[in-house]
């Protein structure tokens, strides 16, 4: 499935242009004129970014960027203006903007910047998934599993996690081999390793 590129632009002539651009280099485009379109839009789930005008008619695309982070929403933005000045820049670039562009926009410098807020969307899909991998097979763990695999991750040996839960070293030991089975844990550094991924304590 080809990637997908938002443009939120109320100039329509820029938004026709980019779109044709962003088409000619085997992008789907979405575009639209305000913000409020923009909301009110499904968007996809697939490897996308948002292309956006700073001033839009009376909103502010770096409002519209805010209230997508507030809601937890980690689509990569690039913002374009003709009327940018340096602590805007920084201001945008500090929000975790992917670019800051002054329009006339470069053709090179938007590809290039929509390349990269694609990649950086691509990465954070495939991170999401992995750590989704990662609960599914931790929730099939039993929870003196699980307790045992926090002691082990915490450095504690056999023996000091056995006094700790008050059980026989042989049964912790069954117990953290059940529980690097489950979690396809080829070796103890894995599961240290899934374990700092979970957050465990």
């Amino acid at each position: 499935m080809k990637p997908l590129v938002y443009i939120v632009d109320d100039d329509a002539a820029l938004r026709d242009a980019l779109s044709s651009l962003l088409r000619s280099a085997d992008m789907d485009v979405a575009t639209f004129g305000s913000v409020a379109d923009f909301l009110g839009h499904c968007r996809d789930d697939r490897n996308s970014c948002l292309l956006l005008d700073v001033r839009l008619g009376g909103h502010s695309g770096m409002d519209l960027h805010a209230a997508l982070k507030a809601q937890g929403c980690a689509l990569p933005v690039v913002f374009m203006t003709g009327f940018g000045d340096i602590p805007m820049s920084v201001r945008a670039m500090k929000a975790g903007a992917i670019d800051f562009l002054a329009k006339p926009v470069r053709v090179e410098e938007l590809l290039d910047a929509v390349g990269q807020a694609l990649a950086r969307d691509a990465a954070g899909r495939a991170g999401d998934a992995l750590q989704a991998d990662l609960r599914r097979r931790y929730a099939t763990l039993t929870p003196r599993e699980r307790e045992i695999m926090a002691l082990a991750a915490r450095g504690l040996m056999n023996k000091q996690i056995a006094a700790e839960v008050g059980t026989s070293e042989i049964t912790v030991k069954i117990h953290r081999g059940q529980a690097m089975k489950k979690m396809q844990a080829r070796t103890f550094a894995d599961l240290v390793r899934m374990a700092e991924a979970l957050a465990l304590r």
